[in-house]
């Protein structure tokens, strides 16, 4: 039934870090509420104020952005006491709120803001921290809260099944969920600002943290010749749970052929594609689920090396166009960069699926017609 409440918000979004911070889930959601927006829609954005210079209220690129107060930090999450009444608040002059876990508050969002208003939760990953007592007690309760809040939906958006099937919360997730890949933009544009040489360039943009592996692709890259280059790009500087550069650094240990490039400004992501001929995301555990920036990657003719992780292989299996390695294995990873830089691939056919698949246009339209069968406006 049409919903016939007054509507201040098409979408209320709510999730702990958003713009200026980067990441993965930041971007997706970014990437789909400013996309619903230049569709018309009215979106408003509930955040964390994580970075305390940043505006309490400002509009983005069309969105309305809340920000609340950070009174406490718990490794890479944020506590604020107002972040679950101001999302209740505005949910109830909303059509529909959209959740992006993880998320500690995700349960108490949904027993807060009733039945009345539809819920979609986007499910990114399960968390997994170092093992101790305090953070068993932390994922205890990061999946209780994420099970309530599942329970509670409408219906669950993955980036893909291979994940959803892999997850602690599989069981809870079966029968509930709809497969959306995380909307990605096509950086054209770009030019080789970042090359050095002919020979085979290798890439990694993200965060410098202990997921995403780095050591081990730094080391396999090592065992390749003198011409080859690899260009690490991303920030470790101002990270949610802290850096591992230094780990990354000590596995460098003054090659010449490896550069850090620290944060990659958004103008200037067009050049770090341009630059190389592999892409690799070598990742080694359950927080990586998909990786937009091999995709993006794979959009511009570039193909990937991806970890055989649920989720994160799924872009090279759907199009064909890379290599999968075992996760923590630098001699397998030497081997695929090796066998990549050999292999005759149609980069032009590669890319063509790719933007199929995860183009964000594509993407953000399939979420408008999602949101529009939940919660369909008056007539």
């Amino acid at each position: 039934m049409p919903d016939t409440r007054h509507h201040d918000y098409d979408v209320v979004v709510a999730l702990n870090y958003y713009t200026p911070y980067v990441s993965g889930v930041t971007e997706a959601a970014r990437v789909t509420a400013e996309g619903l927006a230049t569709r018309g829609w009215k979106v408003l954005v509930v955040c964390g104020r994580h970075e305390p210079g940043t505006p309490t209220h400002e509009t983005i690129n069309g969105v309305d952005v809340i920000r609340t107060r950070v009174a406490a930090r718990i490794g890479k999450g944020i506590i604020s006491p107002g972040f679950v009444p101001t999302v209740a608040r505005w949910a109830r002059r909303a059509r529909l709120v959209h959740l992006h876990a993880p998320m500690l508050e995700a349960g108490a969002i949904a027993k807060a803001i009733g039945k009345d208003v539809p819920l979609v939760v986007t499910y990114q990953c399960d968390v997994d921290l170092p093992d101790s007592a305090f953070n068993r007690f932390q994922v205890r309760a990061l999946d209780r809260s994420h099970r309530m809040a599942v329970r509670r939906s409408a219906t669950v958006c993955v980036t893909s099944e291979d994940y959803a099937e892999s997850s602690r919360l599989a069981d809870d997730l079966r029968g509930r969920t709809t497969e959306l890949p995380a909307p990605s933009l096509l950086r054209t544009g770009g030019s080789p600002a970042y090359r050095d040489g002919e020979g085979l360039h290798v890439g990694f943009l993200g965060r410098i943290v202990e997921e995403k592996g780095l050591e081990y692709l730094v080391r396999g890259f090592r065992e390749l010749g003198p011409d080859a280059r690899l260009v690490i790009g991303g920030d470790f500087a101002k990270v949610a749970g802290g850096s591992v550069v230094e780990k990354v650094r000590a596995a460098i240990d003054d090659d010449p052929r490896v550069r850090m490039l620290g944060f990659v400004p958004n103008e200037a992501v067009p050049d770090f594609y341009a630059s190389i001929d592999v892409f690799a995301l070598p990742s080694i555990n359950s927080l990586e689920a998909f990786g937009i920036v091999q995709v993006e990657a794979m959009m511009l003719g570039v193909p990937s090396l991806a970890s055989d992780l649920p989720g994160v292989r799924m872009p090279v299996r759907h199009t064909g166009f890379g290599a999968i390695v075992p996760p923590r294995d630098s001699g397998a990873i030497a081997a695929a960069l090796r066998e990549i830089e050999a292999a005759d691939f149609d980069r032009e056919a590669g890319s063509a699926r790719a933007r199929e698949l995860y183009l964000a246009e594509n993407v953000v339209e399939r979420h408008a017609e999602l949101f529009d069968r939940i919660a369909p406006t008056s007539p």
